[in-house]
């Protein structure tokens, strides 16, 4: 396969296959999403709620998969890590953490986390394609513009070395195999509670198929890393830094080279797309008032700073970060979970408060849009 990926980037340059191989990984990506439900902050809902059900399911299915592929991948000798910016660079515990927070409210203020908004943008959700907007907006701001200044003094708060010190195996005394071990726990676990919440063919195997996207994005990067004789960074799915390229891409310097995130982000939507026809949901919605508006405003720009200042999205973080035991990444994953469970039960209390106790009508709300 190497010297395949050597002839095709000699043949078609490294930008044109990086972005080619991004775009068959985000239609998967995009795809099987849809179909699974696949979203963390309905998983984080269930959690907290006390209910472990499908969307629980869905995303430890996804989770595990991630882990044990990318793990597998490594100790099979096909992925190196060590020189990741996740893993090797400098990175910030204040900054994990703090993001992750804020990016957990913000997700449940949009109903949605960053991946989640663009794969309901192209069902026909235009608060979501609102929302998506807006967080590439404020992404863009934090990474490299008015929010930049206050995002380096929160990550300059506490910071941690590169190397073993982010790695959060090593910093436990444990190696890939113990990663693997690990994974195969957490998918016993998924596979439990799908069989427990009886899932539907499409959420066993989409949950499944959005963990191997994310192992996958790692195996194509690197290996496009070593046929190449460009210098690639390597990396793998996230949404964040996608969505602020895409937007200058768009509004500024159309003429940037593409990569990548580049070719990702437009088939995450197509597959998306695709994944709403086959099931036919596909239906135009919007915002039922102001209130909602702006609170999918509110919630969009708390995800956008939150991504930008913990190093990544749900995905970026969560799995892409996760999956390779990043500290960093699950600092920020932590920090989501808490975060939007504290902004469902904030989000929930003034409902309850409006009325007697002996009328209080039940919270209904669905967990996913």
């Amino acid at each position: 396969m190497t010297i395949d990926l050597a002839t095709l980037v000699e043949r078609h340059g490294t930008a044109g296959v990086l972005s080619v191989g991004g775009a068959v990984i985000g239609l998967l990506f995009g795809f099987f999403a849809q179909r699974s439900r696949f979203c963390l902050r309905a998983a984080v809902i269930e959690f907290w709620r006390g209910k472990f059900a499908e969307k629980l399911s869905v995303w430890l299915l996804a989770f595990a998969t991630a882990l044990i592929a990318v793990q597998g991948l490594i100790l099979a000798g096909w992925l190196d890590v060590s020189g990741v910016r996740q893993l090797a660079n400098r990175g910030s515990l204040s900054g994990a953490l703090v993001g992750g927070l804020l990016f957990g409210v913000g997700m449940v203020m949009t109903r949605g986390c960053a991946s989640r908004l663009l794969i309901l943008s192209a069902n026909g959700n235009l608060r979501a394609l609102l929302s998506g907007l807006v967080f590439a907006v404020t992404a863009q701001a934090t990474l490299a513009g008015s929010l930049a200044p206050l995002r380096s003094e929160i990550a300059g708060w506490w910071t941690v070395e590169g190397g073993s010190a982010r790695n959060l195996l090593a910093l436990v005394g444990a190696g890939h195999w113990d990663g693997l071990v690990l994974g195969a726990l957490w998918l016993a676990v998924a596979l439990y509670f799908s069989w427990r919440s009886g899932n539907r063919a499409w959420m066993w195997l989409g949950g499944l198929c959005t963990g191997l996207a994310v192992a996958l994005a790692w195996w194509f990067n690197h290996a496009v890393a070593q046929a190449s004789f460009d210098v690639v960074p390597v990396g793998g799915l996230t949404f964040s830094g996608p969505s602020a390229e895409w937007l200058m891409r768009v509004l500024a310097n159309p003429g940037t080279t593409f990569g990548f995130d580049a070719g990702m982000l437009p088939a995450v939507f197509v597959g998306s797309l695709l994944g709403a026809l086959v099931g036919r949901e596909f239906k135009i919605e919007g915002f039922k008032d102001g209130y909602s508006m702006a609170r999918y405003i509110a919630g969009a720009m708390a995800m956008g700073f939150g991504s930008m200042l913990a190093g990544g999205c749900a995905v970026g973080a969560g799995m892409t970060g996760g999956a390779i035991f990043s500290l960093t990444a699950w600092l920020a994953l932590a920090g989501m979970w808490l975060g939007a469970g504290f902004m469902d039960r904030w989000l929930a209390e003034p409902i309850h408060s409006l009325q007697p106790v002996t009328q209080q009508a039940p919270i209904v709300e669905q967990l996913a849009p």
